[in-house]
């Protein structure tokens, strides 16, 4: 019976400790896609495109704090993924939310692509996956 008791005791506070915390889905930047940004905000958000021009979105709740940064994508090979195409950008550090649009921001092969934000330091910001079809 102590052992029932015990494992009641722990249980009922594991209970209150799930209820009291705050648990979030996503606490850093989300990258996502769209197929342009324009004056109405973004146009045709997904994850799967005609081979083309593209346009990376990245979103999040505190300032990013970056000011030299690239669009990184990586084409998956079958096994692993290869290195395809970097892109540069020039930001502003207090930018919360920001749209990579570039001619040379495009992907004209169809695959699956990994891509990345990537700081000065070629670190990850962010990261999201992609499919792009003919």
């Amino acid at each position: 019976m102590t052992k029932f008791k015990l494992f009641l005791g722990f249980f009922a506070f594991l209970l209150v400790l799930g209820f009291t915390s705050n648990i979030k889905a996503q606490n850093g930047p989300v990258l996502y896609f769209c197929e342009k940004y324009g004056s109405s905000g973004e146009q045709s958000i997904s994850d799967r495109f005609y081979t083309g021009p593209v346009t990376v979105m990245v979103k999040c709740d505190y300032a990013l704090g970056l000011t030299d940064c690239s669009i990184q994508f990586d084409k998956y090979n079958g096994y692993t993924f290869d290195y395809y195409k970097k892109v540069d950008f020039d930001v502003s550090s207090d930018m919360k939310y920001i749209y990579f649009e570039s001619s040379d921001l495009r992907v004209d092969s169809p695959g699956i692509y990994r891509c990345f934000l990537l700081d000065k330091s070629k670190n990850t910001v962010a990261s999201a996956l992609v499919e792009f079809i003919r």
